[in-house]
Parts: C-alpha cells; structure tokens; sequence
C-alpha cells in the first residue's frame, strides 16, 4: 500500500511557467505536480500535492499530515524567509522535512539567503529546478529504508 507524502508549495507558485521564467523556467506547477506523481508511485508514495497562497491554509495541511503521512516536501516560496508560523508547524508534525527551491536563492537577493525551515530540515535543495522535486521524493524513499 502506498505510503502518503505531502508535497506544499506556497505564494506564487501557482503562476510558474509564466512567472519570470528566467528564474524560474518554463514548466507549470500541474508538470511538477505530475513529476512528483511518477516519481511517487515509482517509490510507493501516494504524493498529496497542493499549493495555496494562503498561509493559514498552507499550516492546515501540515497539521493534518501529523501521524498520517511519511514525510513532507515543501517549497515555501517567499514564506521561507518570513514564516516562523510555517517553521513551527513544521516542527509540530514530527515528520522528516525536505525543503526544495527552484532558483539558486544564495546566487539572488540578500533577503533570499535566510531560510526559517532550513534549520528544521533533513535536506535542502536550490536551484535544481523541478529535479529538486523529484530527488527529495528518491531522497524520502532511502530515509525510509534505513
């Protein structure tokens, strides 16, 4: 039986494909959504993929994955540098953590730089575009094997 993981994305993420795609390419979140989808069910995920630009809503579904899901993939967006809301949520779930973020955010501006998941995470990923996804599925799949 699959096993759930969450995969959140945050503000803004829903414009992808068209929202300066020098940054942040060319793909729509509905092609990550199904890259994760592949890359799920390859390692027996079942991937809940959502996106919202609401960040109440972004901590309601982290608590609803506390005892329910193996993990969570998340891609806070510009939440990454304010949310100690989302951090502490996060903590609360008292599940493995993989922040992903398409650009490079060290190569951008200084406010990129700080991360408030980061500290609270078992990896991060930048600047791998949508394979960063999809190495933090593959990378779920070996924690949960050890």
């Amino acid at each position: 039986m699959p096993r759930p993981l969450l995969v959140l994305n945050g503000p803004n993420l829903n414009m992808l494909g068209t929202r300066e795609p020098a940054t942040y390419g060319h793909e729509t979140l509905a092609d990550i959504a199904e890259l994760c989808r592949r890359t799920g069910s390859a390692k027996d995920f079942e991937v809940e993929f959502q996106q919202t630009n609401h960040e109440g809503q972004l901590i309601d579904w982290i608590h609803q994955s506390r005892g329910r899901c193996a993990g969570i993939v998340i891609n806070p967006g510009a939440w990454t540098h304010t949310s100690v809301a989302i951090r502490d949520a996060l903590v609360a779930s008292e599940l493995p953590v993989i922040e992903v973020h398409l650009s490079n955010v060290h190569k951008r501006e200084e406010f990129r730089h700080h991360s408030y998941v980061s500290g609270i995470a078992v990896a991060v990923l930048a600047g791998f575009g949508s394979n960063g996804y999809r190495m933090a599925i593959e990378h779920f799949a070996q924690l949960l094997e050890a």
